[in-house]
């Protein structure tokens, strides 16, 4: 493979194929120590991470038990 002149690279087809890099998929790369690393950008934030801090919590234990007990 070569770098053209705009510093495009072509990945071959069935290394595309292979990792589910089609048209339009959002890629990073990520420097190493063996080289550069291509690696496809996942889709979006974790479940847990799209949830949380959505629940509006006592600042300690203590108070959330008082809370919970009704007190």
């Amino acid at each position: 493979m070569k770098i053209s002149e705009r510093g495009q690279i072509t990945i071959p087809k069935q290394l595309r194929n292979q990792f589910g890099m089609y048209k339009n998929v959002e890629i990073q790369m990520i420097s190493s120590k063996e080289g550069i690393l291509i690696q496809k950008q996942s889709r979006g934030k974790h479940p847990v991470d799209l949830v949380y801090g959505i629940l509006k919590r006592p600042s300690d234990t203590d108070t959330y038990i008082e809370e919970v007990r009704g007190r």
